[in-house]
This record gives structure tokens, sequence and C-alpha cells, in this order.
């Protein structure tokens, strides 16, 4: 029998331990943050490169005229603050009083500080907290301290967040109102998982929480800040035996991908149908992601042509040795490039198929495209606006060389491109669709059977349920 959840005191005001989300770019908006905080949650509005709007409400579209990027990171970094500012003002009056609206912020994108600064002043008395993962955030605190404002860190171990506390936390503790404990195996998006960590072997979430509140009883944080559980919570009967267990203390839950279907979601209705059409499996974990990060994305065309991008792929050297080494003749100027026999007849396969542009990644590897994939990667590369503090794909990196010093990475992608394009009615298919693990309960839970898309309040008041 589900035993029920129980208000808590959040800047304020008593409001329901369930918080929405943010998941940008543009997948969580005003609309189901504002209702989100309506019902008597804590909504989010995602402050990654938000959308702004003209006089008669549409949509501004962000266009780039700069040469340099650097210069086209500033624009970058002028859109997300206007459109952020522009979401939570909405979203704050959709709420009418009522919950609580949260920002989120990817630690590692672009100009996060510059974000963060700009929104938080322009917004003061509206957000409540501040979310922020993808990263190590060590001056978050400081930032959302010095406008009085909650912020809750998005970690994936104990061991994080005891780092995160002892640099920065510990001397801001008054304004941390919560702690994220994100599950790398089952959260959608980017996630924390660690080189010690096997993608392949999911953990129990249990302990790993289990040892986030041990950590945090070390720094004398109260039980009484919650842990929000976030990744693959769905009904909350499963996770009744974490409600009023004293070895966990205080825990809030987190929805991501359940919000995404609903008549408030500002996603376009051909990804919510998709999401209806997932069966179990589809949600592939992967390290496509220009960020580095392990991420969570419905393996459509787009993610499989990704996966075939690296598995055409073969190590060469620059200079001749042995006797079973021949020369592969890819027409790049000036190179020659050394194979072994077997990756030779591989790549002239390869070349038979149509894919006869090798292209050089870092590790010292070719990868083969076709001339329209390559001509895409190069432009897409030229066209970078600085959207990550440091971008594989691209080599930019938000320093004083703005590079990364290493060469960039044909086998990922431009993500700013690609999660625009999916969020403003690009096709499903051939975009980044970020969900949850469990995405396929949709078509599986009689809630949504018949097509039926919830509205906000519907959803929130059927989670209350335990279902």
């Amino acid at each position: 029998m589900f035993k029920g959840l129980s208000p808590i005191r959040y800047n304020g005001r008593e409001v329901w331990p369930l918080i929405e989300g943010g998941k940008g770019v543009a997948a969580t908006n005003h609309a189901s943050a504002g209702a989100w905080a309506a019902a008597g949650g804590i909504g989010t509005v995602s402050a990654v490169n938000a959308d702004s709007y003209d006089a008669e409400g549409k949509i501004i579209p962000q266009v780039y005229h700069a040469l340099t990027r650097r210069q086209r990171h500033d624009e970058l970094v002028e859109y997300a603050i206007e459109g952020a500012v522009q979401q939570v003002r909405r979203a704050f009056e959709i709420a009418g009083g009522k919950g609580a609206i949260n920002i989120n912020v990817l630690w590692e994108m672009g100009g996060a500080q510059r974000v963060l600064h700009g929104v938080l002043e322009r917004t003061r008395g509206m957000v409540a907290g501040v979310t922020c993962g993808a990263g190590m955030p060590y001056k978050l605190s400081e930032i959302a301290a010095s406008y009085g404002v909650n912020y809750l860190p998005i970690v994936s171990s104990g061991r994080a967040f005891r780092a995160l506390w002892k640099r920065a936390y510990s001397k801001a503790s008054e304004w941390l109102a919560a702690v994220v404990y994100e599950d790398p195996w089952l959260a959608g998006g980017h996630n924390g998982l660690s080189n010690a960590e096997d993608p392949l072997a999911p953990q129990d979430p249990y302990p790993r929480v289990k040892a986030l509140r041990d950590v945090m009883r070390e720094g004398g944080i109260s039980d009484e800040v919650p842990i929000v559980m976030a990744g693959g919570v769905w009904h909350l009967r499963d996770w009744n035996d974490w409600i009023d267990n004293p070895e966990l203390g205080a825990i809030a839950f987190q929805f991501g991908t359940r919000p995404l279907l609903t008549k408030e979601s500002p996603i376009p209705e051909e990804w919510k149908a998709r999401l209806m059409e997932l069966e179990p499996g589809d949600v592939l974990l992967h390290r496509f992601s220009p960020t580095g990060f392990y991420s969570s994305a419905v393996r459509n065309p787009f993610l499989r042509s990704l996966e075939a991008r690296s598995e055409r792929q073969i190590p060469f050297s620059t200079q001749e040795a042995g006797d079973h080494i021949f020369q592969l003749d890819v027409g790049v100027k000036g190179k020659n490039f050394w194979v072994t026999r077997g990756d030779l007849l591989r790549a002239r396969e390869w070349f038979g198929l149509g894919f006869t542009e090798a292209l050089k990644t870092p590790d010292n590897t070719l990868v083969f495209v076709t001339p329209p994939e390559k001509q895409e990667i190069r432009k897409d590369q030229a066209d970078c606006m600085g959207c990550l503090s440091q971008c594989a794909f691209s080599s930019w990196a938000d320093t004083e060389t703005n590079s990364t010093g290493r060469l960039a990475d044909p086998r990922s992608f431009c993500i700013q491109k690609t999660l625009q394009d999916i969020a403003h009615g690009g096709p499903v298919d051939q975009n980044l669709m970020f969900a949850g693990h469990a995405a396929y309960k949709f078509k599986q839970d009689p809630f949504y059977s018949n097509g039926f898309v919830p509205s906000v309040k519907q959803l929130v008041d059927r989670i209350l349920t335990g279902d």
C-alpha cells in the first residue's frame, strides 16, 4: 500500500516534494514549469538557451551574425540570458503564487556563470532555487547565495558531493535546499557516470543514495535537507520503502521524462507521439556527446548513424613500420596513412559503399563518411558558437585561447544544432532525442491508454496517488 507523500517547506511555503526535471534546450519552458508549480510542486525552467518571444508572442529564432566564434559565443550568452529571464517571468505569473520556480543550468555550457548572474539579477524574487549538474559546479553556491537563492547541486555519487562540500558548499550551507541524486544508468540527458563505473553494469540506487546521505551527515547537514531521487522515477509506489526511511532522511522525487507528455509540454507533437511508441531498450546510454559525458537518448536513426560512423573506424600510423603494414590512399593532402592489411580491406569495402571520405580523430584513427556527411560535419564545426565550455566536436573552449588544443572529433556532433532543431519541430529521427530509460512505460501505463495526454495538474494528481 502506497504510504503517500507529505508536503515540505521550500522557499518559505509548503510544496509537494515533486520536482520537474529541467530539460534543455527548450524541452521545459514557462508553460510546463509554471503549471507544475501551480499544481503545488517545484517547476523548473531550463536556462540553457531558452526561447525568447517577440511582441506577438512568437519565438525569436537564435540567428548568429558574428564572424568569429568568440563573438558568436557572446551572442549566445545574451540569447541565453534574455530567453531565461522571459521564461522565468512567464512561469512565475502562471504559478500564481503556488509551488515554486527553479531554474536549471548545465555547468558545462558555455558562459554558465555569466548566464546565472544575468538571469538571477533580472529575476529577483521569482527564482526559488538553481539546480545544476553536468560537471563540478564549485561556484554554484557562491553565485546563488549572492542573490539570496537556494541551490540544488546535481550529483551521481557521495564522493562527488563530498568534494563540492569541502571546497565550496560548506561556506554557504544555509542556501543548500536539497541535493539531487541523478542516477547515471536511469536518467535521461547527460549523466555523471565516472570512468571507474561500468555503463553496462547498473548499480542499485539505494546504497548509492544511502552513501550520499552518510556524506551529508558527515558535513553536519540536517536529515531534513532532502535528497532528490532523479532518474527512473515513474510510479511512486515503487519507491515506497524510500519514503519516511530513517536511513535516507528526507526524500523528494524528480520527474524528467513523464512531464514531456503533457498538454503544457512545449515539445512538438511528433516527439510526443514517438514517446508513446518506445519499447524497453530503446533508450541508449552512449558517449557521443561533445561534452565528453555519457548521456541517454532514444536510439533513433540519428543515434544509430553515429554508432555506425564510429564502427567505420581504423587506427593508422604516419610512418611505415613492419612487414604487414600497407599505405592507404584517402586523398588527404600531404599525408600518408599506414594501416594493417585487415584495415585496408575494410576501408576498401567502405569505399565501395560510398564512404569515401576519411576524417582524422584525436585518437589517431580515421573514420569514413560520405561526401555530404563530411560537408555537414565541416560546416557545423565552422558554425560553432561555443555553446559548451569545452566541445570535443569543434575543439572550442571557453578560455583565452578558445581552443581545447585537441583535434576536432568527427565522431561527435553539434549538440546545439540538433537540440534546437528537435525542440522546434525538426524531424525526430534525424536529431538527438533525450529521454530517461523508463520512457517505454508511456506505452505500458494505462494512464496514457488511447493516446491520452494529461495536463500537468492531472499528471501531478496521478503521481500523488502512487501511480
